[in-house]
């Protein structure tokens, strides 16, 4: 073929599938696949220069180095919004906007996600990208067209054809996933990782060599127009509405904040599904929930949501403030990331001998949550990390996450601060420390092990485990300091100690008697609990459900060979063999003896009462009102199916209450179908709660 026929096939052919994966999250051909057409387009222009024009798709690799950037001024202010905190900010923003529009009833707001990156300006001219800018101080940004180029999500072209001038406004960021590529990268080329992917992001569009922006693999999500000068309806753009006058110039491109999204995704550019118009503060209260349910499922990383008035002639009539919109707010969500002093680094020992250092540090307000104390993970971390005591650190956590270190803020590092050293023996009973071949942690092998015990048994008593309310680890360190336990099935002799506990301080004849009583209790929990609690390497809850399932009894297990194991669901081969492995061991099959012979005999997997479920798997998310999250998994069970932790296209139903995020939001996506908890318990016979 023609090498510019081919050039300008391959271009087309690439733009679409661009289009397929950013705009509509939709792609039709493998990444592979994908690669191969941008490489044979490589080629062809490496082999023929004069065919490369400027908006080609090869061209986002960018280019040689700038001397300084250019000024450029906003022709539409890129205003900043006020921020929300709480709930009673959010009605005292509707409040206003009702009254500002006098109107008493609900109003129409649109509610978007805000973007943890990087505020960008698009000036389109005649279809063609014409100028990049950044938001700079609302009035005058930095030129940075050169980057953008290079900015995956950002067309060179739009789509639709428009006469005239558009300015695109959104957000430049890395994804979570190019984030820890990157990063990667970067720490085998001995370079200092990125705080955040924000800091990458704003950081990246200001490099003077745009091939280094490429490097750092960013993606665009438009939110919003500025400026626009276009012609009105004509044959070639479909963009505007039927009765605008062809030869008149338009001023917006819909008459909504929803319909101005639905034209730039048709222009070309990724607009994110989670946005949605939402009637009233109710909705929209919900809708800050939601967000913050899905925040840790998303592909990127985002600091609250956008709430804008929905009808564009309406945020005409609210206007403006001098620094800001009247028709929008942003709700802030509590920071996840914050800096610290870290005062020391110390080793902890976890219940399989796992040594982890751990951050002491000045206390300090994370996501809402004072933080002392943060995870390094391993050693290998605290080297690629290069985090020293004394140093000023970032720190943050997401959701229920153990809090960590993302590293050091070297610009105030004081002085030569001396390099942690990797311990060679346990902290808690001086065992020389090994690493088993291909491992990253370091172990302490001793068994007896006062740290690993400590954690076994804070493990086995724990809520989700055998559940012995009282039982903490403040009163597994005491009980072991005094010798009253020694191991797990020494947890079930206490009863012969009732008379000492009750002589001990800050306890009494009623509490110890109470902990007895829970102890006893225990005895009988469900096989799957006492599966978990066992500390068994590899099984989680989930795995614990599986297996006692599958093979019903402990006996059963005690016994199963390795294919037998394999053949349990959702159990692999490396799985398979520490569970093996920890029932052929002597001092496990020993403890399991005595806890026997102590009366601890979980009560096996009943058989289901029906097929009700069978070969259906459920999954719940959200907060269950009639029955607890446990409960309603062991009804399911009862009645032949299986309940799941996450969505797939094999869930058959998804069953959702108040508060449901990102598992509702996937079976939305994947046509799964949902109930509501009236809607379940409607599927099972009468009188079987």
């Amino acid at each position: 073929m023609d090498p510019n026929a081919r050039a300008a096939e391959l271009r087309q052919l690439i733009e679409h599938h661009l289009y397929r994966y950013h705009v509509l999250n939709s792609p039709e051909i493998s990444d592979s696949e994908f690669d191969r057409l941008f490489r044979e387009l490589q080629d062809v222009e490496a082999a023929h220069p004069e065919l490369v024009i400027p908006d080609s798709p090869t061209q986002k690799v960018g280019a040689a180095p700038i001397d300084a950037f250019t000024q450029h001024r906003h022709a539409v202010r890129m205003l900043s919004l006020d921020n929300a905190f709480d709930e009673e900010e959010l009605r005292s923003f509707d409040q206003r906007v009702r009254k500002g529009l006098g109107v008493e009833g609900a109003v129409e707001y649109f509610a978007e996600l805000k973007f943890d990156g990087a505020s960008i300006s698009l000036t389109y001219v005649n279809g063609r990208l014409e100028t990049a800018a950044t938001r700079g101080d609302g009035t005058t940004g930095e030129n940075v067209t050169h980057n953008a180029k290079t900015v995956r999500g950002i067309p060179h072209r739009l789509l639709k054809p428009l006469p005239g001038k558009v300015e695109v406004r959104g957000e430049v960021l890395m994804l979570k996933a190019s984030f820890e590529q990157v990063n990667e990268e970067r720490s085998a080329r001995g370079e200092q990782v990125f705080a955040n992917p924000r800091n990458a992001a704003a950081g990246g569009l200001r490099q003077l060599d745009s091939r280094m922006t490429a490097q750092r693999k960013l993606d665009f999500f438009a939110y919003g127009v500025g400026i626009v000068e276009v012609a009105g309806a004509t044959p070639a753009n479909s963009l505007f509405e039927e009765d605008a006058a062809p030869a008149a110039t338009v001023r917006r491109i819909a008459s909504t904040q929803s319909g101005t999204l639905d034209r730039l995704r048709e222009l070309g550019f990724g607009v994110r599904d989670e946005a949605r118009a939402v009637l009233g503060i109710e909705e929209l209260l919900e809708y800050v929930h939601h967000a913050r349910e899905i925040r840790e499922s998303l592909p990127f990383g985002i600091d609250g949501v956008v709430l804008k008035v929905n009808d564009l002639t309406a945020q005409e009539q609210l206007g403006f403030t001098s620094h800001g919109p009247r028709w929008a707010v942003a709700f802030k969500y509590p920071a996840e990331q914050a800096f610290t002093r870290l005062n020391r680094i110390f080793t902890q020992v976890g219940r399989t001998g796992a040594i982890t250092p751990v951050a002491d540090l000045e206390p300090v307000s994370v996501g809402g949550v004072t933080v002392s104390r943060a995870t390094l993970h391993n050693y290998d971390e605290v080297r690629r990390k290069d985090v020293r005591e004394g140093d000023f650190v970032i720190v943050q956590r997401a959701g229920d996450v153990i809090p960590e270190v993302v590293g050091p803020v070297l610009d105030k590092r004081d002085g030569d601060l001396p390099v942690p050293q990797e311990p060679t023996h346990c902290p808690a009973c001086a065992t020389a420390l090994v690493r088993k071949e291909g491992e990253v942690a370091i172990r302490c092998p001793n068994r007896q092990c006062p740290a690993q015990i400590a954690m076994k048994i804070s493990h086995f008593v724990g809520r989700k485990m055998m559940d012995i309310d009282g039982f903490g680890e403040k009163l597994v360190d005491r009980l072991l300091e005094l010798g009253f336990i020694t191991d797990i099935p020494s947890i079930y002799r206490l009863h012969e100690r009732q008379a000492e506990l009750i002589e001990l301080d800050r306890f009494g004849e009623q509490s110890v008697t109470k902990l007895l009583a829970n102890i006893e209790a225990s005895k009988t929990r469900p096989l799957p609990r006492f599966l978990f609690a066992l500390g068994i390497p590899e099984v989680g809850e989930r795995g614990a459900q599986d297996l006692a399932r599958e093979l019903r009894t402990l006996e059963a297990l005690r016994h199963a060979d390795y294919d037998a194991l394999l053949a349990v669901p959702n159990i692999g081969e490396r799985t398979a063999s520490e569970i093996q492995q920890w029932f052929e061991d002597d001092e496990n099959r020993k403890a399991l003896d005595e806890l026997q012979a102590l009366g601890v005999i979980p009560t096996e997997a009943e058989s289901p009462v029906g097929d009700l479920f069978a070969g259906k798997t459920l999954v719940f998310t959200g907060r269950l009102e009639k029955f607890t999250r446990e409960a309603a998994e062991e009804l399911v069970a009862k009645w032949g199916g299986k309940a799941a932790g996450s969505v797939s296209k094999n869930t058959t139903y998804v069953v959702a209450g108040p508060g449901a995020g990102s598992k509702l939001t996937k079976a939305e996506s994947l046509g799964v179908e949902v109930l509501d908890e009236d809607q379940f318990l409607a599927l099972l016979p009468p009188g079987s709660l």
